[in-house]
């Protein structure tokens, strides 16, 4: 929930950071000495990278502008992420003698500036708060469960609230703290309006007020909003999420953002160009170089093929490089730390992700998405379905090649429950927070771990 102050927030630091990149370029290319125009292709590329940085890293969002903590290192993030996209530029550009000393300086003075801009605004914002009244100032008239949280919230909420407690917190009656008589209720309202109290939030069930419609009659003439809170976790063990269908409120267990078909578009989209461009600027030439290494190494195909649980559980074949002998069982052993059957080449390409580069095939066929649960073979997913809470929840979404588990650190073998539950937790968060920019974000993880090398990866 947005306040004036907090959208007034948004906005400084978006502008006050672009201003600072852009007179950072200007001092920078001043302190060389040097002519403007060997240098403006550079400040439209700066400009952008930082605007894409800062996106990937949402530096600006509501969940992070809450907190100062958050802001400094969703700041240091954006700067690291600027740095490297940056970076990359220069080396396309391959413009050296120009830019290396520019960029040295430039990152000085960008880093310089952070620091600088961070500390004034934190000096600005304590000022602003210590004199102004910018905060809104909220009560809640409840003394249970739900409202002792709810408090909790508020008076955690630093850029967002000002909490003045409750409203029924003193009663000298139990029953009337129950249910509220009309007198009461208009002693709170009053109350809370002499105080200052934009906003009531009442966590008590309605079935307990006297009155609802009185209540917030009475609200509305003291110029107070008056919200109510559903005290679900009284009736059920769960947090719900309300959506509407026309005029049906709806609670559903948890927001999937890929329900809606615009996200489900984008992604999709988002599959088939990735894909496509794996399969013909890297597969095209890697397959047959890495299937006649496979091939001399160990006899049999080059490529793996298993059935796998995919979306809604529905088993699909999945496609590997294949990285071990083949076995005369044909039996399925999660692969271990020094395991004998991997090949030389295999120990390669399982270390490096190379083996999963065919599952962009399944990508392209929809089977799969880039990003999504890892998927796992049928005994694994009908053995962990039985013992681990909320277990088939992941199946709500396409498998991926690579996911938020997985850039984490949970990936490979998984030697015991908790691991297990621990990647179960990731791909639920995954796929309650989705976005294009989350899947951006785990591409540049899942390479960056690439390059650095997993231990989990074998």
């Amino acid at each position: 929930m947005k306040t004036q102050y907090l959208y007034l927030l948004y906005f400084v630091l978006r502008v006050t950071d672009l201003i600072l990149i852009n007179l950072c370029f200007i001092a920078a290319f001043k302190i060389l000495n040097s002519p403007f125009e060997d240098y403006i292709n550079f400040l439209f590329v700066s400009n952008y990278m930082w605007i894409l940085a800062a996106s990937i890293c949402g530096v600006y969002k509501g969940s992070i502008t809450q907190k100062h903590i958050k802001i400094y290192n969703g700041s240091i993030k954006t700067f690291i992420l600027f740095a490297i996209f940056f970076l990359s530029f220069v080396v396309i550009a391959k413009d050296f003698t120009k830019t290396v000393k520019f960029t040295v300086i430039y990152f000085n003075l960008i880093f310089i500036g952070l620091i600088v801009s961070r500390f004034l605004g934190t000096l600005i914002e304590f000022i602003i708060k210590r004199f102004f009244n910018v905060n809104k100032s909220v009560a809640v008239l409840g003394n249970n469960s739900m409202g002792l949280r709810l408090a909790m919230f508020f008076e955690n909420a630093e850029n967002h609230f000002s909490f003045k407690g409750f409203l029924n917190k003193d009663d000298g009656s139990a029953e009337d703290s129950e249910h509220p008589s009309h007198e009461s209720v208009t002693k709170y309202i009053l109350n809370a309006a002499a105080n200052g109290v934009n906003e009531v939030y009442v966590t008590m069930p309605i079935d307990k007020i006297a009155d609802a419609n009185y209540l917030m009659e009475v609200a509305e003439k003291h110029c107070v909003r008056l919200k109510f809170v559903p005290d679900w976790d009284t009736y059920f063990k769960a947090s719900f999420k309300v959506n509407y269908m026309d005029d049906f409120p709806i609670l559903s267990l948890r927001q999937e953002p890929l329900e809606e078909m615009e996200n489900r578009f984008v992604k999709r989209l988002f599959d088939i160009v990735f894909s496509s461009l794996v399969l013909i600027f890297i597969l095209s030439w890697l397959y047959p170089i890495l299937g006649l290494i496979i091939k001399l190494q160990s006899p049999g195909p080059i490529l793996y093929k298993q059935l796998r649980s995919g979306k809604d559980n529905q088993p699909f074949i999945c496609y590997k490089f294949r990285s071990m002998q083949i076995q005369d069982d044909g039996k399925f052993i999660q692969a271990t730390k020094n395991d004998s059957r991997v090949t030389p080449i295999g120990r390669f390409i399982r270390k490096t992700s190379i083996d999963e580069l065919p599952q962009f095939i399944n990508v392209l066929f929809g089977d799969m998405s880039v990003i999504g649960p890892r998927p796992h073979i049928l005994s694994m997913t009908e053995q962990y379905g039985e013992i681990i809470h909320q277990y088939m929840v992941r199946h709500f979404l396409k498998s991926g090649i690579t996911g938020w588990a997985q850039v984490n650190g949970f990936r490979g073998e998984t030697k015991n429950t908790e691991l297990m539950e621990k990647r179960v937790e990731h791909d639920i968060w995954y796929l309650e927070n989705w976005s294009l920019k989350l899947d951006i974000k785990i591409v540049f993880m899942t390479i960056y771990n690439i390059f650095k090398g997993e231990t989990n990866a074998y």
